[in-house]
């Protein structure tokens, strides 16, 4: 029969087997010999079969930004600004990074959450309606912050209006605190960081996808945002952008086609490996590592329900795509398939993506 304490330490373990003796002492409150004392004691009765100093596979993915909760409010009618608009709203989870990890624990991947929240009811109800679809043990809890929250003004076609995001606890998602799961990180398969992570912390990512070899792929939230990359994108292996974010790095506006494969250049000799930028409902441009361009227009929607989402729908497929060996064609196609029936849906992930069902959608 197990006592309290060994419980605690076999629990922990299960969540990250790859935790310091240091590293779990801190975290349950306990002195380093301590836990060395339990862990001996469970190796004698074969609750644990050792620390063996292997390599293991990679097998998760881990994404590290926004997790916070979203507020959509919807205009009916016209939009008349400096007054009062009849309206219905709505609250779900959000947040880049988090919904990133939905849409790839919906298709069917092993996805590790890093975020900082608050120790509050938003956090209990993203929590909630997260963990079924991503481990979310790593998820740091501070009682000084409240979780972010985003909110969202859309017009009776879906579309965006006004957004306004208090996203300060991002801020606390520091280099120091992001190194305390360094170990998640080395045995990734890969990287997805949006840039509510700081500077320095996107900085501190790309050392360890560069030292490691593990694929780093960057995602903007807003054109803002796009001041946490740092000045060399080097190891970086995807920077996936919309045309406003890609126009706020390369200084100048893109309309021509001219102009937008001049800034795919433009991104990638600053060190980032390839370059994708979607622009709107038009077409997406991609440029390889190669140095090879390639272009596919949107299909059109029949209606847009709301644009929420699309975005993070659009990554998350392509990540699923380039995991499943598909061509960079088929990749942007999967990618493209999933942001189209977003928008269509209701929700910020929609609930009946699965893999059949995006590749029977893309087809």
């Amino acid at each position: 029969m197990m006592n309290e304490k060994e419980q605690r330490v076999l629990e922990l373990l299960r969540q990250n087997p790859f935790l310091s003796q240091q590293e779990m002492a801190q975290q349950l409150n306990m002195s380093r010999p301590a836990v060395a004392n339990i862990l001996s004691a469970c190796m004698k009765d074969g609750k644990l079969l050792g620390r063996a100093y292997v390599f293991p596979e990679a097998k998760h993915i881990v994404c590290i930004g926004g997790a916070n909760v979203d507020r959509k409010i919807h205009i009916r009618g016209a939009l008349h600004m400096a007054t009062s608009n009849p309206a219905t709203s709505e609250e779900t989870v959000g947040g880049v990074a988090r919904n990133i990890a939905e849409n790839l624990g919906r298709l069917g991947e092993s996805v590790r959450l890093i975020t900082v929240a608050g120790d509050d009811a938003a956090w209990a109800m993203i929590e909630e309606q997260s963990k079924p679809y991503m481990n979310v043990a790593a998820v740091e809890k501070l009682s000084t912050h409240q979780t972010g929250t985003y909110t969202a003004v859309l017009n009776e076609a879906g579309d965006l209006v006004l957004a306004a995001a208090d996203m300060d606890i991002y801020d606390m998602l520091t280099e120091a605190l992001v190194q305390k799961h360094e170990q998640l990180f080395i045995h990734a398969k890969y990287i997805v960081a949006d840039l509510n992570c700081p500077k320095e912390t996107i900085a501190y990512l790309q050392q360890v996808a560069t030292v490691h070899r593990i694929p780093l792929i960057a995602v903007p939230v807003s054109s803002p945002k796009m001041a946490n990359l740092p000045d060399d994108f080097t190891g970086i292996t995807w920077l996936m952008c919309n045309r406003d974010e890609a126009e706020s790095l390369v200084g100048y506006s893109l309309y021509e086609d001219a102009q937008f494969e001049q800034a795919l250049q433009h991104i990638q000799q600053r060190g980032v490996e390839n370059v994708v930028i979607t622009n709107g409902s038009e077409k997406v441009w991609l440029r390889a590592a190669s140095g090879d361009v390639l272009t596919k227009d949107i299909e059109a929607v029949e209606q847009v329900v709301d644009v929420t989402g699309a975005g993070d729908a659009f990554v998350a497929a392509f990540i699923y795509g380039i995991l499943a060996e598909q061509t960079l064609d088929e990749t942007l196609q999967l990618a493209m398939t999933n942001a189209r029936e977003t928008i269509q849906s209701t929700h910020t992930v929609r609930k009946n993506i699965t893999k059949n069902q995006l590749h029977t959608e893309a087809n």
